[in-house]
């Protein structure tokens, strides 16, 4: 049957690719991905998917489902669709959309005319580059009843099973006083409350585990060298291994902020973002898809365990529910992701090929979860034995 749901991909080519290249040309920020969504949901509906969007508060998130008998496996696909500030769809977010729409229609199709029970869900996930709003739906209670979630992701390489670092954002305001710096003792400066917490997050680090990282920026930090400034902001990513890691090391940070503050009697305000947190891919489930897209032409391989990882709020879902992110490539391996190369290489013919190819692997390894027992079972005990 797995040559039934390649056959009804390859019947959705045109519309897939086409959805992949408007949502490439029309790029939107994070939580403002209207046209996106509707254009994916649009599909969906075509295709005999009840929709619910706005979903838990989200207006540009959404659950799309097909139910086919009852009391089945749940198997829910995963859409990106946001885009760069400044760089359109330099992470090929529309590629992912196209992905895994077109996985959900495949898989839900074949059920039916199988009779196969299960629960097809496509759920589309906002902003994955700012607010990470899969956090929020983790949170919202949005995988409650899923089994398993799936989802590939556009790269350089074809590479299965790679994990993530935990992260988190944070934003620092000090607020001063100004005054002609002739006369700083009646002032109050911000910026030196600010450079105080970059001296205290350096001396941190020698207490942070191997894995533990923060870059920070200024952005604000007055405007004329002779006048103490009363407002300086700083912007900090922080990173680690694990989640509990993080959460250490932000209260570190958090206590420096304060710190800081008293050094000059300035007021503070801080912001942090949702915590993403570390993935987990389930390798039962990555065998699977390895399978899959190696029987599709695709020769797929395993991380190198030296290679540096980024963050994404996947991590978050895959605590909750067995998951996979994989990668297909679209582009050699010299280009950097986040760059007008990779932008170019998501909506080049290597990147439409791979929208079927993705849609392909995806609803392959959703169909081997929603026949094959083993399967699920094994998939399921590595993810109750995971120690967070």
């Amino acid at each position: 049957m797995s040559s039934r749901v390649c056959e009804i991909v390859d019947g959705l080519r045109g519309d897939l690719i086409a959805l992949s290249h408007r949502i490439h040309g029309a790029p939107e920020l994070g939580c403002e991905e209207f046209k996106a969504a509707a254009w994916q949901t649009d599909l969906l509906r075509g295709h005999g998917f009840d929709v619910e969007m706005p979903y838990l508060g989200l207006d540009t998130a959404y659950r799309a489902s097909v139910r086919v008998g009852a009391g089945a496996p749940r198997v829910a696909f995963l859409a990106e669709y946001d885009a760069l500030a400044g760089a359109g769809h330099a992470c090929g977010h529309n590629i992912i959309a196209a992905c895994s729409v077109g996985a959900g229609i495949a898989l839900a199709e074949a059920a039916r005319e199988a009779g196969v029970a299960c629960e097809v869900v496509v759920m589309g996930t906002p902003a994955e580059e700012t607010r990470g709003c899969k956090v929020h739906l983790v949170e919202g209670g949005a995988f409650s009843g899923v089994d398993f979630a799936l989802m590939m992701h556009p790269s350089t390489k074809n590479v299965i099973g790679r994990g993530s670092l935990a992260a988190q954002s944070l934003t620092v305001r000090y607020k001063g006083r100004a005054i002609h710096s002739a006369i700083p003792e009646k002032g109050v400066n911000a910026l030196t409350s600010l450079i105080a917490l970059f001296n205290a997050i350096d001396a941190l680090r020698q207490v942070w585990p191997d894995t533990g990282r923060c870059n920070g920026i200024i952005t604000e930090g007055g405007r004329a060298s002779n006048i103490v400034p009363d407002l300086a902001e700083g912007k900090f990513t922080v990173r680690a291994g694990k989640r509990s890691e993080l959460e250490r090391m932000m209260a570190g940070i958090e206590a420096a902020v304060m710190r800081s503050a008293q050094l000059t009697g300035a007021e503070v305000e801080t912001e942090k973002s949702a915590l993403f947190a570390e993935r987990y891919p389930n390798s039962v489930i990555c065998g699977r898809f390895k399978a899959n897209m190696e029987s599709l032409g695709e020769k797929m391989y395993s991380p190198d365990p030296k290679e540096r990882v980024g963050s994404s709020d996947i991590g978050n879902v895959s605590m909750v529910v067995p998951a996979i992110h994989d990668y297909l490539w679209i582009a050699p391996e010299e280009v950097q992701g986040h760059t007008e190369a990779f932008r170019e290489a998501a909506a080049s013919p290597r990147a439409d090929e791979v929208v079927v190819l993705g849609a392909k692997g995806l609803a392959m390894t959703g169909w081997d979860l929603v026949t094959d027992g083993e399967v699920r079972a094994a998939a399921r005990r590595e993810f109750e034995a995971l120690e967070f």
